[in-house]
Order: C-alpha cells, then sequence, then structure tokens
C-alpha cells in the first residue's frame, strides 16, 4: 500500500450547522449551487410576459444547501422549455402525476405524497430554500414519487408537458395580488385555464385554495365559466377541505386571524371533440 494512502487527510472547512444559514462570497457568473437549479432556467427564450410569482430571496440553509447540490441532479428539473418531458422517464413508473404550482417550504407536498405513494408528484416553485427543503424531506422520508422544478410553470405546461400528460393540478395558496392594478398578475385566469386543459386528462381534478377571499371567488367565477371544467360540487359552491389536503402552518396562522380559506375542485370535462361522438 503506497504511503498517500496512509497519509493523513488534510482537514478541510467546517461543515456549517444543521440549519445553519450559509453565505459565501463567489465570483461574478458563478452558479449559486454548481449542481443545484439554474438561476434563470429560461432565460431569454422565450417571450417576457407578466408573471404571476415574484421570485423571494432569502437565506439558505446549510441543510436546504447540501440536499440541493446532492439530489438536484437526480430529483430536480430545470424549466428550460428546449424539450418534452417524459413523465414516466423522470419518475421511472407509469403512475398518474400531478402538478402542484408554488408549494413553499414542501411540508405539504411531503405529506401528501407519503399519503399516497402511487401519485408522483411534480412540485414547481423559484423559492430556492423551498426547493432545498423539500429535496431534503424527501430525501429523509424516502419520498421517490416526488419532483422538485424551478422555474416558469407556464413554460412547463406550454413547451415540455404533454398532451393529456397530466392527472391533476394543485395550486395551494397562490399569491393573491390584492391591489387591483396587479389582478392581471393573479395566476388563475381564463388564458391559464385554457392551457392547463390542454395538458389535463378527462376526470382530472383541478384543485386549489385560498384565504383571500376576493380572490376565492374570482376562481369561482373564472372556473365555473370555463367550457372544460365542472363544479364536483353540484352546488356549485366551494368545496369544504379534503382530508388528502394538509392544515399547513401558513393556513394555521390565517385561520387564527380570523382568514377564511376556500377550496376549490373542479373536473376536467371530456374533450368537445369526444362528446360530440
Amino acid at each position: 500500500m503506497s504511503d498517500s494512502l496512509n497519509a493523513p487527510e488534510t482537514p478541510g472547512p467546517p461543515r456549517p450547522a444543521p440549519g445553519v444559514s450559509i453565505r459565501h462570497s463567489r465570483a461574478k457568473g458563478e452558479p449559486r449551487f454548481p449542481d443545484g437549479p439554474k438561476a434563470d432556467p429560461a432565460g431569454s427564450h422565450f417571450e417576457r410576459r407578466i408573471r404571476s410569482f415574484q421570485p423571494r430571496r432569502s437565506r439558505v440553509t446549510a441543510g436546504q444547501a447540501d440536499a440541493l447540490q446532492r439530489l438536484w441532479p437526480k430529483w430536480g428539473l430545470d424549466i428550460d422549455g428546449r424539450r418534452d418531458i417524459d413523465l414516466a422517464e423522470l419518475f421511472g413508473n407509469d403512475n398518474p402525476v400531478v402538478l402542484e404550482i408554488g408549494f413553499g417550504m414542501g411540508e405539504a407536498t411531503a405529506q401528501m405524497a407519503a399519503a399516497d405513494p402511487c401519485t408522483n408528484i411534480l412540485a414547481v416553485d423559484v423559492h430556492t430554500p423551498g426547493q432545498g427543503n423539500l429535496l431534503g424531506i424527501a430525501d429523509r422520508d424516502g419520498l421517490p414519487n416526488v419532483r422538485v422544478g424551478n422555474g416558469d410553470a407556464i413554460i412547463l405546461l406550454r413547451e415540455m408537458l404533454t398532451p393529456d400528460s397530466l392527472d391533476g393540478l394543485r395550486v395551494y395558496f397562490p399569491d393573491p395580488w390584492p391591489k387591483k392594478r396587479h389582478h392581471k398578475r393573479r395566476l388563475i385566469q381564463p388564458e391559464f385555464l385554457g392551457l392547463a386543459a390542454t395538458r389535463l386528462r378527462p376526470g382530472a381534478i383541478v384543485h386549489c385554495a385560498t384565504d383571500w377571499e376576493p380572490y376565492a371567488e374570482q376562481m369561482l367565477e373564472v372556473l365555473t365559466a370555463h367550457p372544460d371544467f365542472e363544479n364536483t360540487r353540484s352546488d356549485g359552491g366551494f368545496a369544504p377541505r379534503p382530508d388528502f389536503r394538509p392544515l399547513t402552518r401558513f393556513e394555521g396562522q390565517g385561520l387564527e386571524k380570523g382568514h377564511v380559506v376556500n377550496d376549490l375542485l373542479f373536473r376536467r370535462v371530456q374533450h368537445r371533440e369526444q362528446q360530440r361522438r
């Protein structure tokens, strides 16, 4: 055996304690996480439009950074809009796939994945700490049915998913954009629903939830008017929170403040050309 194999290891820099935020200087242009999500995966390849999300800058803990570095190549997806995604290949099976847009820190997503291991969840967000947190939970709890998407969900739907490839869509507590001049930024709009309908199989469920009552009313109005969806409620109103949607910390805080949370459950109807047959 060579002497080099017996030589003592040179101590590296100390690793931050779990939960400690990390900050380090980077050269200009150096990626924040070389093996992790890209800062702007779609770049300037697509037209700039009014975006329904607001990227948030916040510190990434050591544990989240470690999860991003280790697990992104395995379970992460940069939404670059340059290819079609084979969802069976992405998840390694043919199980139904539900798209979740905006998952925060990912605790509720992980709970739903654990409770329903035969359903795959493609969870999309632009919040880097949340991406790392969800990857870490999925790794810790052994949740192979979770994949994390980074980027604009509109580009994902329009450019990367094929028709009838999704079995469900979840949008929980999206930014309500409360100021009237910002209402055009709200995600649940007729144009978005029209796009989503092309990717949802007939019978797929669109499940929205919000604690902003004016936005809930708009969601109900827009979904009810859309020809590709029907309310699962016979009375045409809001649905009680289903058991499969966990009560999140954010939601609990809102309820303590007296907020009213509304759920909407709409079904993708048969394609119109199929209905005529």
